[in-house]
């Protein structure tokens, strides 16, 4: 079967852009991608794309030109754009198509998300006690994780403080500010143990990929990373996920242990051969349980791992080179590629000061409500 690679990437700076909506967001995203592929809209041959707050994505077309390409949205929340990179990674392999474009982008309101419990199955009285705040369910979560296995504030307020150290050399990121450990540790308290600046914002944003077979990239002169593997998965019975109403007395495995171990199969590599990874934070309490849960480190060894630098730039496995979503903030649509393009990035060697030094394997998870997770295993071309 065809191997797949990404030969253009293009994104629109994350965070608040007053006067521009997220479809304009969206539609400079793609024609930076083109641009860097040197390749012209009538050339793409297919495209899946998504956004949750900004209409459909297909709406692009007409700003482009209605040259009839078929045009599939996708809607898997947070995991949208591992989902949209996944679909175009299976029309090119099963050699349907060689040639076509992966997008997503948002512009959410300034406050938390307001999700419908009755839009995800759930009754109207669990909204109503409060337990759609993704705060109080991430900061339940990651306190009962911080008493099983020795995770500590202090491990909480070193990922946030990395995160925006890391954004403050990302073109792309929103929080280009550094923020110290104290000042982080201290912040107003939102849900224990999560302070204010543990957390990522919604946000705007736009990324799009050009994704090729080899043969098609090499018949355009073109060169980019080769995507190893693409694997979503969704919750298993017994998982504890986002709008769970109840914790399984007998414990399931996550959603991104699932998608991981796919995804590590499909490419014929394990966590072990990983030289970048973008893992899902929607907190610092999310970063930490994600590195387990991927495969990365047992649960608990967190504590020790990330006190010595080790998923800072230039430690043994770099973590959120771009500032992850606590720098960047999260527009549900673009959210996942943003991970991947910044993988791009790095095994293209255009990070800048954040390049990870002899990255060859880029792996990033993204992860959405109500429990689906999207991995995808990336490699430097040769």
């Amino acid at each position: 079967m065809n191997n797949v690679h990404i030969v253009g990437a293009g994104i629109h700076p994350f965070g608040r852009t007053e006067g521009s909506s997220g479809l304009d967001q969206g539609i400079y995203a793609i024609r930076k991608a083109l641009a860097d592929a040197g390749v012209d809209w009538a050339d793409i041959q297919f495209a899946f794309g998504g956004s949750s707050a900004s209409g459909s994505a297909d709406a692009v077309l007409p700003h482009l030109g209605l040259t009839g390409t078929q045009f599939i949205n996708v809607d898997n929340g947070c995991a949208t754009g591992g989902s949209a990179l996944l679909s175009g990674y299976t029309a090119i392999k099963s050699g349907e198509f060689e040639l076509g474009i992966v997008l997503g982008f948002d512009k959410h309101p300034r406050g938390a998300f307001n999700i419908d419990p009755e839009s995800a199955g759930l009754p109207r009285w669990y909204g109503e006690t409060g337990m759609m705040l993704t705060t109080q369910f991430f900061a339940m979560k990651i306190q009962r994780y911080m008493n099983l296995h020795g995770i500590s504030s202090m491990t909480l307020a070193r990922v946030a403080e990395k995160a925006f150290e890391n954004g403050a050399v990302t073109p792309h990121s929103w929080r280009k500010t550094p923020v110290d450990i104290d000042t982080i540790l201290n912040s107003q308290m939102v849900s224990d143990p999560l302070t204010k600046f543990m957390f990522c914002s919604p946000a705007e944003g736009g990324v799009a990929m050009i994704v090729a077979s080899e043969n098609k990239m090499r018949e355009l002169g073109l060169s980019g990373p080769r995507v190893r593997s693409a694997a979503v998965r969704t919750r298993p019975e017994g998982s504890f996920e986002v709008f769970a109403p109840a914790l399984e007395i007998e414990r399931g495995k996550s959603a991104t242990q699932l998608a991981a171990a796919a995804a590590f199969e499909m490419a014929g590599l394990g966590p072990e051969d990983v030289d970048v990874a973008q893992l899902q934070d929607t907190e610092s309490g999310a970063e930490i349980m994600h590195m387990a849960e991927n495969g990365f480190c047992d649960d608990g060894d967190q504590e020790e791992l990330i006190a010595n630098g080790g998923t800072r730039i230039g430690g043994k496995l770099p973590v959120n080179t771009d500032g992850g979503c606590i720098a960047c903030g999260e527009p549900i649509g673009a959210s996942g590629l943003r991970q991947i393009y910044e993988n791009v990035e790095q095994l293209r060697g255009r990070a800048d000061q954040r390049q990870v030094a002899g990255a060859r394997i880029a792996y990033s998870q993204v992860y959405g409500t109500p429990g689906i997770s999207g991995c995808v295993v990336l490699e430097q071309s040769t």
